[in-house]
């Protein structure tokens, strides 16, 4: 079998970059499809026939993005075999940070008592977790840092419009965390792909509460602080962006499709992710799938599964992964990841 390639550390002075440890954490409180029934206009048969959805989680009114991002991340530096005192640089992906400054990193920072690490926030929607591991890897590859907590999470409750029955039933809340490291004599990530093209950033947007639209009583009155989505647009960009970035991602390592033993996509809809392993010409058993049970959970989404992924003994020490997602800005990205 050949070598995979590993473009990341091609020049002599970079270090290769492992995941050393993962982490999830998903709310207690089970939102049912048969709940929704009770809440909106919809039925359990149109979600779960259009979406895949049969339920997601939902935090509790004291929980916030920052509490279900310590949570995932305690959980990672445990499987690392790490304390918070380890920890160099915390970032985290979010769309649904506890406020609009301080970053909710420096939040994680404090509650997680890692004093000694930094700590910034990105926003990139759905695709922020993969966007956050190029961002960590950088620095574990060039020696700036040696520990590096990449996490994402969100609390998509708190900006959905519970009266628009084409959203509402989308998305969950949750969070997932990775522990970037060194790990000699093992490639680890070997390549990331990642691409963006605002023109299309009307197609799913929270329009109000920043500097274009503040808040007033007018954007509050016209429920401009909550997601909007163009979703027939949203779904035919997705697949043709994720297809894309993992079509890039494999030929930049010299990898066929077949190679992968496990390939997790952001987890949006299942048509999507049914749309995108059938261009790739994967199988189903290559394809990881949890939005039946968590729906969307934006940048949390392919941190949660991956999570599950390995505490369910789908991948193993030398095994390929591929990480693919798509979300808003429009952004997109892929990532292959010798585990």
């Amino acid at each position: 079998m050949p070598t995979p390639l590993h473009p990341r550390t091609s020049r002599p002075h970079l270090r290769s970059v492992s995941i050393t440890g993962v982490g999830s954490y998903v709310p207690a409180r089970v939102l049912t499809n048969a709940d929704l029934e009770k809440m909106v206009d919809t039925t359990d048969e149109w979600i779960t026939s259009r979406t895949g959805i049969r339920e997601r989680r939902m935090a509790a009114p004291d929980e916030a993005t920052s509490d279900l991002a310590v949570a995932a991340a305690r959980r990672a530096l445990t499987a690392a075999g790490l304390t918070a005192a380890d920890v160099d640089l915390i970032i985290v992906a979010t769309i649904t940070p506890d406020m609009m400054f301080p970053s909710t990193a420096c939040l994680v920072q404090q509650k997680l008592g890692a004093q000694r690490a930094a700590a910034f926030d990105i926003e990139a929607a759905c695709s922020g977790f993969v966007y956050a591991l190029d961002i960590g890897a950088h620095f574990v590859q060039s020696h700036t840092y040696n520990t590096v907590l990449v996490i994402g999470a969100e609390k998509m409750s708190s900006v959905v419009d519970w009266q628009d029955r084409n959203t509402c039933v989308l998305f969950g809340d949750g969070a997932g965390a990775a522990v970037l490291q060194n790990r000699p004599s093992a490639h680890g990530l070997l390549t990331t792909c990642l691409g963006s093209d605002g023109g299309k950033a009307s197609l799913l947007e929270l329009p109000a509460g920043g500097s274009a639209q503040p808040t007033s009583a007018v954007t509050v009155a016209s429920r401009l602080h909550y997601l909007r989505m163009d979703g027939k647009e949203t779904f035919k960009n997705a697949v043709n962006a994720m297809v894309g970035a993992a079509t890039v991602a494999l030929e930049k390592c010299g990898l066929t499709v077949d190679r992968i033993r496990c390939i997790i996509p952001h987890q949006a809809n299942l048509r999507i992710l049914s749309a995108v392993a059938e261009r790739l010409g994967a199988t189903e058993e290559q394809v990881f799938v949890n939005v039946d049970r968590y729906g969307n959970t934006s940048a949390a989404s392919v941190a949660i599964a991956l999570d599950e992924a390995v505490q369910q003994g789908r991948i193993q020490r030398g095994d390929l992964v591929l990480l693919v997602v798509f979300g808003a800005g429009l952004t997109w990205g892929a990532a292959v990841i010798e585990w």
